[in-house]
């Protein structure tokens, strides 16, 4: 009989701040991952940090904010009203402590519960404070949590405000770094919800006169029907366009100034909104399906007292727009109701516009409702008995896993690529697709495609993507190709899949590219993978010049064994990133369109000869 296993009050413990922090960080700030994603929690600490400097901005104290990340140290500087000088130990190390309590002083302010910062100290090796006001100023450093060095209040000229600055624990992230695309878009979404504001990041000027106008503007590649459409009103800012050549709906969500990446109660809100407004406009029951197709727009709302899903407030919970008020859905489609709706009356060319678009959608769909119903039977079949998808337990679209984010879908090409990592992959978060050879190269083709061809078609119901991306099935979706000219190729056909008919997978930051090694470097004690040649020569310079050396010519070379060091906790994934100024219609017809002459100058100006250099 197995010994009874004691109860008693030793067994109760109650956690230091920190160390609750510590030892449960996800609660905090989500993944302590690498910085490869951007809802990683390195991007987490910085937005904290930098929610309490835009607090300041808009309580109309400081224009300017300046922002430096360099060796992964991030320093934050803000010329507010500066933190009182007597709590600024409490403010960064004593849980629930802030003035954010009061609705009056920061009524709809992002952070709430005075736990950010608080966060952010206790996740880091190095955390500095420095507060100036009224000719004084206040200092203090802590690692971990613990103060490290505190200096008395000293006569201070500089001009007021706060400066933070920290570096993320390497015990907790690992090998991390920030991608500066990440952190970029992060300003660029704080300057949309605060025109006005500078904010200076790595001495680069990020602003914004129009708000969510130019955020739509910047963001939407495709060609649109009509101008935008910008609306406002007290505690709400919408813009909306539609476009040519895109199935999908594309929504930027904001609350309070928090980027909602998961959406929400709101953004919920505005597409039943949005539907309603325009059936009425009308006078005609439009498909909602219809009405949506093809959608970019930017919704921010202000709420009092708002209930986010989680601490990183990525999706919004709240029904009411202030407790005991009128509900979101009620408040967000009054304003459409009002609002677009008189705009569409005195704009008859984007009313117009919008019935061609949504009539264009409807034809859309008829005609293919057949190839549809023959799809989703064959995909059902398949999913039945799917030789290509080797599943995982764990589902991104499923609300109550907790590691539901670690979710990912390995694309492979060939059998033997996706033989060696699903024997060594994770069963519970790493599901496993193969191909079968090279993808159609789906540019210039329309949607009917996805259904016709089989391997798209069953990648598609793989994902759960054919009606958007609310239900993904993996967060993350990984291009396992070898590096080589095939490999190559093989990713660019998906990438085109994927920018073609779901841009959304990309934008949102859900695809990746596998990073295996090269080489492997040896002796009998050691053994290092190396990524590139560099890599390599450092290696053969720690190991020794006698050290075996091994070129991995495909994934399907790298035995199992080997291969669970590279799909594990050490992984390497490049993120899909597409820059501000990249144009998704551009980039494919130069790279998948036909032999343009831009694409053969290109290659003219750059290509080189390598002479075979013989001995006489």
């Amino acid at each position: 009989m197995a010994e009874e296993v004691k109860y008693t009050e030793e067994n109760i413990r109650s956690l230091d701040w920190k160390e609750h922090i510590r030892m449960r960080p996800g609660m905090y700030i989500g993944k302590t991952s690498d910085g490869a994603s951007a809802d990683d929690g390195i991007y987490i600490l910085l937005k904290e940090v930098l929610d309490n400097s835009i607090d300041e901005y808009v309580m109309g104290n400081g224009k300017t904010i300046e922002v430096t990340v360099r060796n992964n140290k991030v320093s934050i500087r803000d010329f507010g009203r500066g933190i009182p000088l007597g709590k600024v130990v409490d403010c960064v190390s004593k849980i629930n402590t802030g003035a954010k309590y009061d609705s009056k002083v920061f009524k709809k302010s992002v952070g709430l519960n005075g736990v950010g910062t608080k966060a952010a100290n206790a996740l880091s090796s190095y955390f500095k404070i420095r507060s100036i006001r009224d000719g004084k100023s206040k200092l203090v450093e802590f690692s971990k949590g613990v103060i490290t060095n505190e200096e008395d209040i000293q006569e201070n000229t500089s001009r007021r405000g706060t400066k933070v600055s920290f570096i993320a624990d390497e015990e907790l992230f690992g090998k991390y770094r920030f991608i500066n695309e990440y952190v970029e878009k992060m300003m660029w979404n704080y300057c949309y919800l605060n025109p006005g504001l500078t904010i200076i990041f790595n001495g680069e000027k990020f602003y914004s006169e129009n708000g969510l106008f130019d955020l739509l503007e910047q963001r939407t590649d495709a060609e649109m029907l009509y101008p935008i459409i910008h609306i406002k009103a007290d505690d709400i800012e919408v813009a909306i366009t539609h476009c040519k050549n895109q199935y999908s709906e594309q929504y930027y969500s904001f609350v309070n100034g928090q980027h909602t990446v998961q959406g929400g109660t709101h953004q919920g809100a505005f597409r039943q909104g949005l539907v309603k407004t325009i059936r009425e406009f009308f006078g005609k029951n439009y498909d909602a399906a219809d009405i949506r197709q093809a959608v970019n727009a930017a919704v921010s709302i202000k709420v009092i007292e708002p209930i986010f899903e989680s601490q990183t407030k990525t999706k919004l919970g709240s029904t009411e727009m202030e407790p005991g008020g009128v509900t979101v859905l009620t408040f967000i489609q009054d304003f459409l109701k009002k609002h677009l709706d008189n705009y569409l009356h005195k704009n008859s060319d984007a009313a117009d516009a919008i019935e061609g678009k949504i009539k264009m959608a409807e034809h859309e769909r008829k005609a293919m409702a057949g190839v549809k119903k023959l799809a989703r039977e064959r995909a059902k079949k398949a999913n039945l008995h799917n030789k290509k998808l080797r599943d995982c337990r764990v589902h991104y679209n499923d609300q109550k896993k907790e590691n539901r984010v670690d979710s990912t879908l390995f694309i492979t090409e060939g059998d033997s690529a996706s033989g060696s990592i699903t024997k060594t992959r994770d069963i519970k978060t790493q599901a496993v697709f193969s191909l079968r050879g090279k993808p159609l190269n789906s540019y210039g083709l329309t949607k009917k495609v996805v259904y016709e061809n089989e391997e798209f078609n069953l990648l598609q119901a793989a994902l759960n993507i054919e009606t958007g991306i609310d239900d993904l099935r993996y967060n993350k979706i990984v291009i396992a190709t070898d590096a080589d000219v095939d490999g190559m190729h093989i990713r660019l056909l998906l990438l085109t899949f994927f920018l073609q008919f779901f841009p959304e997978l990309v934008k949102e930051g859900h695809v990746y590219i596998l990073e295996t090694p090269l080489f492997r470097v040896r002796n009998k004690k050691k053994t290092i993978y190396c990524y590139s040649e560099e890599e390599r020569r450092n290696a053969l310079e720690e190991i020794g010049k006698s050290a075996e050396i091994t070129r991995f010519k495909g994934l399907g070379e790298i035995s199992p064994n080997e291969f669970k060091h590279f799909i594990g906790p050490e992984m390497r994934l490049d993120p899909v990133i597409l820059a501000k100024e990249d144009k998704i219609q551009d980039l494919l017809k130069y790279f998948m369109g036909k032999n343009t002459k831009e694409r053969q100058d290109f290659i003219i100006d750059n290509l080189r000869v390598e002479e075979n250099i013989v001995d006489a």
